[in-house]
């Protein structure tokens, strides 16, 4: 334990509203998003307990589609607030290099996905409510971490761009579904 206590301490910057550290919100509001996005596409979420593999929840369908029952796949997930990071054609987003093979490694039995949420920057806030519904600025990227895969050295981080047209919608997530359940055996 650290005996320098200004190293341990988080400042007001690091807060929202003075309560929760803001880092902490992103990454709940990306697995909330998220899982409305899958329910409404008629699928269940598996947290993870860590995300030692690389990926912090799996996305499952059951339904019965030509190759497998219940397929599934498992989502690394990233939040920001940096708007420049929006290209004409893509989102980039700088993974830092062991989360990058860890979620892009070939033999990998689940197919894995990278989701990167892009939030308003404050002061506008993240969602709003009325009484005509719920509704929020923020959209999800996604990529699947096999085309992601980049074989060549990596030092410390590595770049990968996310389409835009892979705009994570309920129709798009039940073409993910679609494409691993339909999928020859080992051909996922």
């Amino acid at each position: 334990m650290s005996t320098d206590a200004s190293e341990d301490q988080m400042g007001e910057d690091d807060l929202a509203e003075g309560q929760v550290p803001i880092t902490a919100l992103q990454e709940h509001f990306s697995v909330s998003f998220t899982r409305m996005i899958a329910y409404a596409a008629g699928c269940s979420i598996k947290p993870h307990e860590t995300d030692y593999e690389g990926v912090d929840i799996t996305i499952a369908s059951s339904r019965e589609y030509h190759g497998y029952y219940g397929p599934q796949f498992e989502l690394q997930l990233k939040c920001t607030y940096q708007e420049s990071l929006l290209k004409d054609d893509s989102m980039t987003w700088r993974m830092k290099a062991k989360p990058f093979r860890k979620l892009t490694r070939g033999k990998r039995f689940i197919p894995a996905y990278l989701g990167v949420l892009l939030i308003p920057r404050e002061p506008e806030p993240w969602l709003s409510v009325d009484e005509w519904g719920l509704f929020t600025r923020s959209r999800m990227f996604w990529e699947s971490a096999e085309n992601l895969r980049y074989d060549g050295p990596i030092k410390d981080y590595h770049t990968v761009h996310l389409p835009r047209r892979n705009l994570l919608t309920v129709d798009q997530l039940r073409g993910i579904m679609k494409s691993i359940g339909d999928a020859e055996e080992r051909q996922r």
